[in-house]
């Protein structure tokens, strides 16, 4: 246990870098010589994709739309156990199965980790079925609009449209800059939690084109006009999803233009991001969103614009998505989740006032035990006197006059006469409480030196780690804890 308080020191943090998460995709191979890892496009019969989905069971359904566009797309499982995602058109949508085999094909012959890849298709009958990559994670929408255990961080935002825009610079560079419909449904996220496009919207849902299914609010002008979808027309639909990252929510593009406009920034920012971005960054991407959303087509920047400006804005490019997004990775996915305590959950989400009224409401239980060597001393003036300097340093504590309780524990501890790692504890929040993350870490680690086996002290190592945006070892802290309190509960 010992071992670990050294890991924190100043060199830790350079010695302990990882290499940049954020890497522009080759296009040639997808990045990373995935385009091996892929299966070639291929032609699936139906009986194979009615066992892969249980019968095309509603049970497997993941996503359905309207008259608009009339199709369902399913989860299934292939034989040699990869899972897919199967898209079923409706029999209308394309007459033609020659002409649905070839676009297939065309989209088929894409590969990149920037996209939920296309791998085959299904053409028997009256059937017109796409099969794709499957991404276990959900869609941009859900974690963005209809989050239940916190919000997206700024930095998974940033990067969300950096990878979203890679992906569209690589489809324009292969011959297919047209993107039907892009919203925040069509970006899904892969097992490592990573961002993609999904390549369905790069194949009409019909023959005509005609292929926007959201509230024609969100649409591109000349679209409304012209019934058509330009490379101009994606940029702007790009344009709206940066103002869903911006806001957290579905902001028709006229409103928040007034809002850029007369400088109200803050109605257009989602409130839980308050104070984990600066105004230029803020603002840079609210530059780049309007750029997008210019009614003349031609003022639009194109892909490659994009991908250069938004490169430039990443924030916590070491830290891997699954972290920034608080998912299960690798082993862990196959374990169950932490179950954490009240305590570790208000430490995830750096819940000061949750954990201001847990450790108040704990008192000094978990002193007991800890040796303190007082003898003669116990009668002493001085003993007197750092007895009252905890006592008033609590007083503060309660009352959240943190820079008091600051003062007073600081004086109990450096009296030297008794050791408490509730002490510690309760000055590590206030230090917290007082935006000094790196002082609370110091003392979330002295709480753990004097008693090495309390939870306590690493759920607050995680708060503090947190803070300091250390996510990797936040989690580690975390899981030190979870596993701390579950040997404490066998024994």
């Amino acid at each position: 246990m010992g071992a670990r308080c050294s890991k924190f020191s100043a060199c830790w943090l350079h010695s302990h870098l990882k290499p940049s998460a954020i890497e522009s995709p080759d296009p040639e191979n997808g990045g990373r010589n995935e385009r091996s890892l892929i299966p070639i496009f291929s032609e699936f019969n139906l009986e194979d994709l009615k066992s892969a989905t249980n019968g095309f069971s509603s049970d497997n359904i993941v996503s359905e739309h309207g008259e608009k566009a009339p199709n369902v797309v399913y989860k299934g499982k292939l034989q040699n156990d990869t899972w897919i995602a199967v898209k079923r058109f409706h029999k209308t949508a394309w007459p033609d199965s020659r002409q649905f085999i070839e676009e297939a094909r065309a989209v088929g012959s894409l590969r990149s980790e920037r996209l939920a890849n296309l791998i085959g298709c299904c053409c028997e009958g009256d059937n017109r079925l796409l099969v794709a990559e499957f991404m276990p994670y959900e869609t941009l929408a859900k974690h963005l609009f209809h989050w239940e255990s916190q919000p997206m961080k700024w930095a998974m935002r940033l990067r969300v449209a950096l990878y979203l825009a890679q992906a569209l610079e690589y489809c324009s560079s292969k011959g297919r800059a047209l993107y039907h419909d892009l919203n925040a449904y069509r970006v899904l996220f892969d097992q490592d939690a990573n961002p993609r496009l999904s390549c369905f919207g790069l194949m009409k849902n019909s023959r005509d084109g005609k292929s926007y299914s959201t509230n024609l609010a969100f649409t591109p002008p000349e679209y409304l006009r012209t019934g058509r979808v330009t490379p101009e027309s994606v940029v702007y639909s790009f344009g709206t999803l940066l103002l869903d990252l911006l806001s957290g929510k579905h902001i028709p593009p006229s409103h928040a233009l007034d809002l850029i406009r007369g400088k109200n920034f803050p109605m257009l920012m989602d409130s839980c991001l308050e104070g984990h971005f600066t105004n230029d960054d803020g603002t840079e991407l609210v530059r780049l969103a309007s750029r997008c959303l210019q009614y003349e087509a031609r003022e639009r920047p194109n892909a490659k614009s994009l991908v250069t400006a938004l490169m430039s804005l990443q924030k916590e490019a070491e830290v891997p998505s699954y972290l920034l997004m608080g998912i299960p990775h690798g082993n862990e996915s196959s374990k169950q989740p932490l179950l954490l305590t009240p305590l570790g959950e208000a430490c995830l989400r750096t819940d000061l006032t949750a954990i201001h009224e847990m450790l108040d409401k704990s008192g000094y239980k978990d002193d007991e035990g800890i040796a303190n060597e007082l003898s003669f001393q116990l009668w002493t003036n001085q003993m007197q006197e750092t007895l009252n300097s905890k006592k008033q340093g609590d007083a503060a504590f309660r009352a959240k006059d943190f820079a008091t309780a600051i003062d007073c524990y600081t004086e109990f501890i450096d009296g030297g006469t008794m050791v408490s790692p509730t002490v510690f504890a309760r000055r590590c929040l206030a230090y917290l409480m007082s935006d000094l993350p790196q002082e609370a870490l110091g003392d979330a680690m002295q709480a753990q030196v004097v008693s090495p086996e309390w939870p306590t002290a690493f759920y607050l190592q995680a708060a503090a780690l947190f803070s300091l945006g250390m996510e990797t070892d936040a989690q580690e802290s975390l899981k030190d804890g979870t596993n701390l309190e579950a040997k404490k509960s066998k024994n």
